[in-house]
């Protein structure tokens, strides 16, 4: 990579990439914003003979519309559901069909955590892949939750949208809502994905592995599978759990260059469509550009210090991490990639809330470690799929309320008004996340159960890091990791307590977000008057922008501080 041609190069391909993907965002958004308000969409004499049988199936009524109660209960039980299939499938994957004779039922503290890791579309895998889940478990158990998942969050974004526009109590049904975004978005994109991934050399296959003889003369096993379509919607729902235990660094789920721009495209096309979704679901385009504005804002900054962190790393810290470089490839990046190339596909993995790796994070710079583990604290820059939206709306009602109490005005947005049981529903939703965080971070270092080494300030705060990225990770529902070179993750302590972190992290402010829709949605709209704040605007992209990023420091910097920035000084 120290060719400039070719470095300059790999920054026109990931241009190209980002442009297409946001010249595609409106037509996607808009087609999505028809899907939340059951309009009807392109496709229609293909998907709704499909979503009538559905219906049929699960004895749905879709012209009932539920209130917030029933909502919140469809959607609970039927992931409750979820997290005991798989469970079962895992534990007794060796006894059922596409069992692998050399792969034993998981423990059940494994299983609990994969079970509620998949189901809160975290993907966050303490085991390896190959040798620990037969593809019975996979395909039966694993890739279903994905795509119920990631329905899961694209559904609650509809219901949370719907507050705004609807005067009735009502929020829609959750099994409509889940029906239509499976059927209508992500099983159609995945299937397109699927076909340009195995034209780009990825395999898809139902054999599990092929035997060659080497060069030396001994029998490998390399492991194969329906590597394509697995690829496609874990890329697509902001899920993150490779096939291969490798993730996307394996070169049968990333094979070139061209199949990495491409899964960077797959991985930015929801999220970074759900502010247009927004705005065609409200009937209001302007409102979608505030909302994309913040996102590039804040992606693009932290691209920028992934990159520099990388080009900079800091020798004194190489022992601690493998943090040497040579002609701008740190240890841990995939030398297949440019430096470009794999940050701009980490960072998107990152803070979109899908979790894939083409690089190692505990072998990132602290700089860039510190800018991944702000993308997991905002969770809205874009943020995964549904739920980013989700979030981004929430702080903005929280900053649009700031506002209003600040000139002395009723704070109201799209003619609805915010009061204390909004506010109070968002202020839990984001409080929650600080608290899954360092409450398990402290009870794990005060309980023995990990330790911090004492070899050297940078090395502690390097171990404190990987601590603090792994609750992180589970209760932003992101599923990256540093690795467990630093800290062993695979106990029953981890499993447990993740799988608890995981699954209130994931429920409860999905909960709040119902609430809030709820709150809004039994008020009559008003016309706007003189002193309603105009949003779809650049100063209010601005406010929203220096908002967020001032409200997740004053909520996070001390962690920062006790982890990547002691590094920083550590070595310098």
């Amino acid at each position: 990579m120290s060719n400039p041609l070719a470095l300059v190069g790999s920054y026109l391909d990931v241009a190209i990439v980002f442009g297409l993907v946001l010249a595609a965002a409106p037509s996607i958004g808009n087609f999505m914003g028809r899907v939340f308000t059951n309009r009807p969409t392109f496709g229609e004499g293909v998907f709704g003979p499909v979503e009538r049988g559905i219906y049929r199936l699960l004895g749905v009524n879709p012209r009932h519309s539920m209130r917030v109660r029933e909502y919140i209960s469809a959607f609970l039980l039927s992931n409750a559901a979820l997290i005991i299939w798989i469970f079962l499938l895992l534990q007794l994957q060796n006894k059922l069909p596409l069992a692998a004779p050399n792969i034993p039922p998981m423990s059940w503290d494994l299983a609990l955590h994969t079970s509620a890791s998949f189901s809160t579309n975290t993907d966050f895998t303490h085991f390896v892949t190959e040798s620990q889940v037969t593809e019975g478990g996979l395909l039966l158990g694993l890739q279903v939750a994905m795509f119920l998942s990631a329905g899961a969050g694209l559904a609650i974004l509809a219901a949370f949208i719907r507050g705004f526009v609807r005067k009735d109590g009502t929020i829609g049904n959750y099994f409509v809502d889940i029906t239509r975004c499976v059927v209508r978005i992500l099983a159609p994109l995945s299937v397109l994905g699927a076909l340009i991934l195995v034209l780009l050399g990825l395999p898809q296959t139902f054999a599990t592995s092929l035997q060659f003889h080497t060069l030396l003369g001994p029998v490998q096993t390399i492991p194969l599978g329906p590597v394509a379509s697995w690829q496609s919607i874990m890329l697509l729902g902001s899920n993150g759990g490779g096939i291969f235990g490798a993730n996307s660094t394996h070169p049968f789920e990333n094979p070139s260059a061209l199949s990495n721009l491409f899964e960077i495209g797959l991985m930015m096309l929801i999220p970074f469509s759900s502010p247009f979704a927004f705005a065609s679901a409200v009937r209001r385009k302007g409102e979608a550009f505030p909302y994309l504005g913040t996102i590039l804002i804040v992606f693009f900054i932290a691209v920028a210090l992934l990159i520099i962190g990388q080009v900079a790393s800091n020798p004194e810290l190489s022992p601690i991490a493998a943090l040497s470089q040579n002609s701008f490839y740190s240890a841990g990046q995939e030398t297949r990639f440019t430096l470009p190339e794999g940050a701009l596909f980490q960072t998107v993995s990152v803070y979109g809330n899908v979790g894939a790796n083409n690089m190692a994070i505990g072998a990132l710079s602290p700089i860039g470690q510190m800018a991944m583990l702000f993308g997991m604290f905002t969770q809205s820059t874009p943020g995964g799929v549904g739920t980013g939206m989700g979030y981004l709306l929430t702080n903005a009602l929280i900053a649009i309320f700031v506002g209003g109490l600040m000139v002395g005005r009723t704070p109201e947005y799209l003619g609805k008004k915010i009061g204390k049981q909004q506010i109070g529903w968002a202020a839990s939703l984001l409080l929650i996340h600080p608290v899954l965080i360092f409450g398990p971070l402290v009870a794990t270092l005060l309980g023995g159960f990990a330790a911090l080494p004492t070899t050297g300030v940078g090395a502690s705060a390097h171990t404190f890091t990987s601590i603090l990225y792994e609750f992180t990770s589970e209760a932003a529902n992101n599923g990256s990791a540093m690795g467990s070179v630093y800290v062993n993750d695979t106990t029953l302590w981890f499993n447990v307590v993740g799988a608890v972190v995981m699954l209130v992290g994931r429920f409860m402010p999905m909960v709040a977000m119902l609430m809030i829709s709820h709150h809004f949605s039994v008020q009559t709209p008003l016309p706007p008057g003189p002193g309603t704040l105009k949003t779809q605007s650049f100063t209010f992209m601005i406010y929203l922008t220096l908002f967020l990023i001032i409200l997740t420091a004053l909520l996070f910097l001390p962690a920062l501080a006790l982890g990547p920035l002691t590094q920083i000084g550590a070595g310098g």
